[in-house]
């Protein structure tokens, strides 16, 4: 059950906007092994002077396409399954048109214990939905 935060320069119309969202959402879903229904996203258009992100040093320059993709998902996943998910999010994201070099991504780990869906209980914790393999 990953959530995922989307941070966009706006000038993207919003059928763009669903068309980022699905790329992302398409790729966690092959890769991380989740249902297709299990979907939080939380996506924000920015003025362009509202987000910085340099190349790190890397010798590159972002673009107006920059997409920035945060993912918390529970603890567990190796190394592997992460650059394989980096790799594929690229790719399904070039193909809705933002450069390689405008696709950034944050994973933050977490466990059961730090989820609630709502009612004020985690249901992880008290068997109201099974914890999601690794």
């Amino acid at each position: 059950m990953p959530l995922v935060r989307i941070d966009l320069i706006e000038h993207r119309s919003p059928e763009q906007v669903r068309e980022v969202a699905d790329a992302i959402h398409e790729a966690i879903v092959e890769i991380l092994g989740i249902p297709e229904g299990d979907r939080f996203q939380i996506l924000t258009s920015h003025k362009p002077d509202e987000i910085i992100a340099l190349d790190a040093g890397l010798g590159f320059k972002r673009t107006r396409q920059l997409v920035m993709i945060h993912i918390f998902t529970q603890a567990g996943r190796s190394p592997e399954v992460k650059q394989q998910l980096f790799a594929l999010l690229t790719d399904k994201l070039g193909r809705v048109g933002v450069p390689a070099e405008d696709v950034f991504v944050g994973i933050t780990e977490n466990t059961a214990a730090d989820w609630s869906f709502g009612f004020g209980r985690a249901q992880y914790m008290t068997g109201e939905l099974a914890v999601p393999a690794s």
